[in-house]
């Protein structure tokens, strides 16, 4: 009988022994460290009165203990909900009140008054982790009805919460192991390779990374979040070979002026999880000569759709450069009509559907514009749930943004649909100056737009800002960016 994902992932943990599994702040952890805190961990909450596989939440940190956790449960067979660490206290107290999880696990200094008294109120036992021993803040109470496992689930993470509130998807073992074919396209790097780049949040699609590299007995290396001297110094030290990054990474390291030294051991990077502008991808490849290939995935598969090999590269690279790829073999794409559902033919625009062998038989929607040529390359062309309808007339915001960003003095743009009493919603844009340019004047914006543009995409207003408001998944806030015409 083949081993459940469970077995394979604790016997990739148990293959570290006393070698090195993670690093964290400049300090190897082995996988016997590793394994003894999230044994310590469990125990904690047995001793809190929390049964053995029953499901917990983790308000979570790329920290140490805190993926030291995410490892002991999954190598143990317990489910595990994520909680945003950066919501205020009283988002977090309300996430603890809707899960009503029979315990709950977070750091030290998200143990705040809010949060205790919310798992109190649900009867949740309570347990605080940092870089000493897991402690016991509040036992379970017995006589409160709590969340049972559901089948298979393994895992529930969250979307990045860019267009709202974050939504919290169930992920089955199953999936899991499609998560690790995702992220290492079947390959199994040598005992000498470099170690897994981990630093994308680990409450989403981020802790892919991290469970890829521990199912494969592979070295880790984490970031507790991005930063351009973070990201360098581990690629500089580890000889990294390659890295998904989000595209605005390859925007901060050319804005950094990063030496092409320090990214030498880079054979190329995958961008993922947004658009990335042809301007800074050519920007980037030209000034460092490191390929740049786009991949594409979604939280609700945990993981990639599809994706670039070598051999595609190779063949249909230089062809097909602003594909995101084909299919991964488990997966069927097509691209349907928004409004009846029928399947569009070769290279039409509509949304894009995916069929995924370990998820099930049916069809999943997603909100992503896309087109298939007849190679099967997939690219994408932006979100229909960020669509703006004008008075009737539908605005595509990221059609809006890639004219604006043509302007050579800005920098990178957002387009969001404000209220409109008349027309419903209209269009507003948030502009990032580029270093040293000065701001473009609302006019000359407005007729750019007006240019290549029919002219109901036209925004009604421009705001400058110093940056775009982003989230810790590095993805531009769209609620913040609204706020941003009230404010007005």
């Amino acid at each position: 009988m083949p081993e459940s994902f469970t077995e394979t992932f604790a016997a990739g943990l148990a293959s570290y022994g006393q070698q090195p599994c993670l690093e964290f702040e400049g300090r190897w952890y082995t996988g016997e460290e590793i394994t003894a805190y999230g044994h310590a961990i469990e125990q904690a909450l047995r001793n809190a009165g929390v049964p053995d596989r029953a499901p917990v939440g983790l308000v979570v940190r790329n920290r140490l203990p805190h993926a030291s956790a995410i490892i002991g449960f999954l190598a143990a067979g317990r489910p595990v909900s994520m909680i945003y660490s950066f919501q205020s206290p009283e988002a977090i107290a309300r996430d603890i009140g809707a899960l009503a999880l029979a315990g709950l696990v977070a750091d030290r200094e998200d143990w705040t008054a809010p949060v205790l008294d919310a798992a109190r109120t649900a009867g949740s036992a309570a347990v605080a982790i940092s870089t000493g021993e897991p402690v016991e803040m509040l036992r379970r109470d017995p006589d409160r009805q709590h969340a049972e496992a559901e089948p298979e689930v393994a895992l529930y993470i969250l979307t990045s919460g860019t267009t709202g509130p974050p939504k919290r998807q169930a992920i089955k073992t199953p999936v899991l192991e499609r998560t690790v074919f995702s992220v290492t396209s079947g390959e199994k790097a040598a005992a000498d390779a470099p170690p897994e780049l981990a630093y994308w949040q680990f409450g989403g699609i981020g802790v892919c990374q991290l469970i890829a590299g521990v199912y494969n007995g592979r070295r880790i290396t984490m970031l507790e979040r991005f930063t351009v001297e973070g990201y360098v110094n581990a690629v500089k030290t580890h000889r990294i070979k390659r890295s998904g990054v989000q595209p605005a990474v390859i925007r901060m390291l050319l804005d950094a002026d990063v030496a092409e030294r320090d990214l030498a051991s880079l054979d190329f990077l995958i961008s993922a999880s947004g658009p990335l502008d042809p301007e800074t991808r050519d920007e980037f490849e030209q000034r460092y000569g490191i390929p740049i290939v786009l991949a594409y995935g979604a939280t609700e598969f945990a993981g990639s759709l599809c994706a670039w090999t070598p051999d595609l590269q190779q063949e249909f690279g230089a062809a097909k450069r602003h594909s995101v790829g084909r299919a991964l073999p488990d997966t069927q794409l097509r691209i349907v009509d928004p409004d009846t559902g029928a399947e569009l033919g070769c290279g039409e625009q509509g949304l894009l559907e995916a069929k995924v062998a370990p998820i099930g038989a049916d069809w999943i929607r997603t909100t992503d514009i896309a087109s298939i040529d007849a190679d099967g390359f997939v690219t994408l062309h932006g979100r229909a749930d960020g669509a703006i309808n004008r008075g009737g007339f539908k605005v595509l915001p990221e059609t809006v943004r890639r004219v604006l960003i043509s302007h050579p003095a800005v920098r990178d743009a957002c387009v969001v649909g404000v209220p409109d009493k008349r027309l419903g919603q209209v269009p507003f844009a948030a502009i990032e100056v580029a270093p040293g340019a000065s701001a473009p004047s609302d006019d000359e914006l407005a007729d750019l737009v007006r240019r290549d543009l029919p002219v109901y995409n036209v925004p009604v207003a421009f705001t400058v800002v110093d940056a775009l408001p982003r989230n810790p998944a590095l993805k531009v806030s769209l609620p913040a960016v609204a706020a941003l015409y009230t404010a007005r």
